[in-house]
């Protein structure tokens, strides 16, 4: 057995932690899923793995072993699929995430112009507002708004968004214009349940406000309208208002008491070894999100 072959089947007894699993995923005996880890323990002067009769567990040298055997098997694959063409070529179904109101008014457009250019792909979205571990639920290529946490994932930055407060002309002509946090207290609030749920509303120079809110909604899309008919004051992400903006439905109050804006970024998990479904998706999005102005 060639000495690829053997380290594919000892990451894939690292992954499942079975050797019989292995046999059975690979279509191998059992005897030659331990035969190539044999091999390779020989072949290395170490041992890969602890074995009692209920469980596999890697040793130190194992996980170090591992590690470069996933980086190895990974560059064959990329070198494989660019001689073949297929990593040049967009092909596959793309799977992108990212929250309701963004990826609707926003993500979708790419989508649908990247459908178009590449026929040879197909794309499932998922939006929703809750956080989503794109690893475990398959995602390709997710967009995020706020500070990331470390991780291994690829991150690109194209853009930041401002959390601000709006209202309507009409509202202010009626109730007038709050010149300071402070003076929310005497206007009428419509919240979103959905986000930043908490009373406490901070702004600028840690100024913190304790809000009231007299119509609470489940939705982002809710408060806006509220706010477009002129019933109340609103905050919501500067991006989720962007129409009505440009139509004058609404004006944004308090900017100078805004806390620092949030960054956008586009996220995927294999790095340079993204095919070209995900590299050709995040060139044309990244250039796509940068060059709209409420993003920026």
């Amino acid at each position: 057995m060639d000495r690829w072959q053997a380290m594919r089947i000892f990451v894939k007894v690292a992954e499942t932690e079975s050797f019989a699993d292995t046999a059975r995923q690979m279509f191998m005996s059992a005897p030659a899923v331990t035969r190539a880890v044999a091999s390779l323990e020989d072949l290395i002067g170490a041992r890969l793995f602890v074995r009692t009769t209920r469980s596999v567990k890697m040793t130190e040298a194992g996980a170090r072993y591992f590690d470069d055997c996933r980086r190895i098997l990974a560059d064959i694959a990329e070198a494989e699929a660019a001689a073949g063409g297929s990593y040049a070529t967009p092909t596959g179904t793309l799977y992108i995430t990212a929250s309701v109101l963004f990826g609707q008014m926003y993500v979708l457009p790419i989508v649908t112009r990247y459908l178009d250019t590449y026929s040879t792909v197909k794309a499932k979205t998922l939006f929703v507002d809750r956080p989503v571990n794109i690893v475990d639920e398959g995602i390709d290529v997710a967009i995020r708004i706020g500070h990331l946490p470390d991780s291994g994932l690829t991150a690109v930055k194209v853009g930041t968004v401002r959390r601000v407060m709006c209202g309507s002309p009409k509202y202010f002509e009626r109730y007038g214009v709050p010149k300071s946090p402070a003076d929310l207290k005497d206007h009428r609030i419509a919240a979103s349940t959905a986000a930043w749920a908490s009373p406490e509303w901070r702004f600028a120079d840690d100024q913190r406000v304790t809000v009231e809110p007299v119509l609470q909604c489940n939705t982002n899309e809710a408060v806006i309208h509220s706010a477009r008919e002129g019933w109340g004051l609103t905050r919501v992400l500067h991006y989720q208002i962007g129409p009505a903006l440009m139509a004058g439905e609404l004006q944004i109050v308090l900017s100078e008491y805004e806390e620092p804006p949030m960054p956008i970024h586009i996220l995927h998990p294999e790095g340079r070894h993204a095919p070209a479904k995900v590299r050709a998706f995040v060139d044309m999005a990244s250039a796509s999100l940068r060059e709209n102005r409420l993003l920026n």
